[in-house]
């Protein structure tokens, strides 16, 4: 039996419920895996609150790390022991073991702590296909991003710094902007002294940026348009202040001809063999220092409702993780 956070029905954090579940044995393609730490991401809030639909009841979570206890047939890049994390589907990372699909499962490095692994998966795959899988970016370029004090936000500060990319940073708050430039930010622009859009024009010389990363949504979005050089790209990945309204699609020529869209983590990784390259890539910039990971604050799984209320308050900066 499992410690296991699951919901009945769709709502605020008073739905999650802590169940004691049966684990089992991992079948063709799978691991038992007994976790150490899962991480708290926008996305359980999402399926938590119904925005996105999870078959009811569900378990939630999709970041972990934790020790491989077994394997099913025909799983050959893990072995009993392995040292593992992963982001992946389906959601089940708030619980203390569970049987899983291994195919996005990747072996930790031991120069990684568990609760690092569980940290950073999913933020920092995230931040891999933000900065090399979406549009191509190069050193010296321009990049604005949003809540750049939250736990994909400081990844891609530190990210960018390492690549020579000049990252416009904005958060809530002139402690948050300091964080930002303190992580590698080149410029911070605290979004609630006025609109955001002027001052990234003021920095880049009246040309606008090439690349928009907005996890934001409904609050940024055109504010982020408003922000891009002609021909730039809008990433739009995240929804933390509501999903974005309907939009003429004119304004992207209008405004430039601009680009937009609209991608997932788990489209990026689904070919188990790009997950694998992905992660070594974070992995390698983890262990040289180049990337740090940070835990502002961590919860034991029961306090899990806690967590999201203050994720949802935007009340954390950082990385959240629900320890075991």
């Amino acid at each position: 039996m499992a410690r296991t956070i699951i919901i009945e029905t769709n709502g605020g954090p008073e739905v999650m419920k802590l169940v004691d579940r049966a684990v089992g044995e991992p079948g063709p393609g799978e691991i038992r895996i007994a976790q150490k730490a899962a991480g708290l991401n926008f996305i359980d809030v999402y399926q938590r609150s119904g925005l996105y639909k999870l078959p009811l009841p569900a378990a939630l979570g999709m970041e972990a790390a934790g020790v491989v206890e077994a394997v099913g047939p025909g799983v050959t890049h893990l072995k009993p022991g392995d040292r593992a994390a992963y982001a992946a589907a389906p959601p089940g990372a708030y619980s203390d073991a569970r049987v899983m699909p291994a195919a996005q499962v990747c072996k930790l490095p031991d120069a990684i702590s568990f609760e690092e692994g569980a940290a950073m998966m999913l933020k920092g795959l995230t931040v891999d296909y933000l900065f090399n899988r979406t549009t191509p970016i190069g050193k010296g370029d321009w990049v604005l991003f949003h809540a750049a004090a939250g736990g994909v936000g400081q990844i891609a500060c530190q990210w960018a710094r390492s690549e020579g990319i000049n990252l416009i940073a904005t958060a809530g708050s002139d402690a948050k902007c300091q964080m930002a430039l303190d992580l590698g930010a080149t410029h911070a622009i605290n979004y609630r002294s006025g609109d955001f859009a002027p001052k990234v024009r003021e920095i880049t010389g009246g040309k606008g940026v090439r690349v928009v990363m907005d996890s934001v949504g409904k609050d940024t979005f055109e504010g982020s348009l408003n922000s891009l050089a002609p021909l730039g790209m809008m990433i739009s990945f995240g929804s933390a202040s509501g999903p974005v309204p309907p939009f003429d699609i004119l304004q992207l020529a209008a405004k430039g001809s601009l680009k937009l869209t609209r991608p997932t983590l788990f489209a990026h990784i689904a070919d188990p063999a790009v997950c694998q390259e992905m992660a070594a890539r974070l992995f390698a910039k983890v262990a040289s220092g180049a990337v740090r990971i940070n835990i502002d604050q961590r919860f034991p799984l029961e306090k899990v409702a806690d967590a999201h209320r203050a994720l949802e308050a935007r009340a954390t900066t950082g990385s959240t993780i629900l320890t075991m």
